[in-house]
């Protein structure tokens, strides 16, 4: 079954605005993407969990055409979703693969998915909702939540989780950024630090063998290739043979 039987009611305004806003903190405090996600399905499974009725939150994502668990709000979600993956089938992955919620009330009747059925009712599971988060093509994502009780999901909890992973994926999507931008950052200023040592060494060969600039590289150049040594590396010792200095700092170190 999918989850648009029924019209479904707009989740609580405050409640989402309170969600949302918890996840931009979330952006904020995480230090990297696999502690945000943890933080999601934790503030997931709070979010639709009542009393008798306690749910499990977990997200796998697509690599390499394979689906991994990366992150869960317990032990009891991290062993569904493998579970899940370990049979190449159910709903979470067919929601994923399809980029569709789908809800499954009550595992029992259900006749779809039949051994990794099975398995999921003698693991305690009786209901389950999936959500994909939708990252624009920066990876493939889905929101797995188990519940014990048969119809463990409202149309309300649908349209709870749905609005709650349209916030997430947002929030994702601005993480990934921030950590695509950290990385490009890193990647020049290792660049930089690299080419200003090699300036350096230039520099120094220079002035010590009275010879021009290409010729103080072509030095350096065949240095590295007889040792085998990186560039950078090379300049770094020409510039402790000849000052002294066992630590090379540049401008752009921090």
């Amino acid at each position: 079954m999918t989850a648009n039987e029924g019209p479904p009611h707009e989740p609580d305004g405050l409640a989402a605005a309170e969600t949302d806003i918890s996840l931009q903190r979330l952006v904020l405090e995480s230090p990297d993407i696999m502690a945000f996600l943890v933080e999601l399905t934790i503030v997931a499974a709070s979010r639709l969990s009542k009393p008798g009725n306690s749910i499990h939150s977990g997200v796998t994502v697509i690599r390499n055409r394979k689906p991994q668990a990366v992150a869960a709000s317990d032990a009891a979600a991290t062993a569904l979703d493998e579970l899940q993956n370990g049979f190449g089938q159910g709903p979470c992955l067919t929601a994923l693969r399809q980029k569709t919620t789908l809800l499954v009330p009550d595992l029992t009747a259900e006749t779809r998915w039949g051994p990794y059925v099975r398995t999921a009712v003698e693991h305690g599971v009786s209901s389950i909702l999936a959500v994909p988060l939708d990252l624009s093509g920066d990876a493939d994502a889905v929101l797995n939540l188990y519940s014990g009780c048969s119809n463990g999901f409202s149309n309300e909890d649908v349209a709870t989780a749905e609005a709650f992973a349209r916030q997430a994926a947002s929030s994702l999507r601005l993480i990934l950024r921030i950590s695509q931008l950290r990385e490009a950052r890193n990647d020049l200023s290792a660049a930089m630090q690299s080419r200003t040592v090699i300036d350096m060494a230039i520099g120094a060969i220079m002035a010590q063998s009275r010879c021009d600039r290409d010729t103080a590289f072509n030095i350096l150049t065949r240095t590295s290739s007889a040792r085998n040594v990186k560039l950078r590396e090379v300049a770094a010792m020409v510039i402790t043979a000849i000052s002294g200095e066992q630590g090379i700092t540049t401008h752009f170190d921090e």
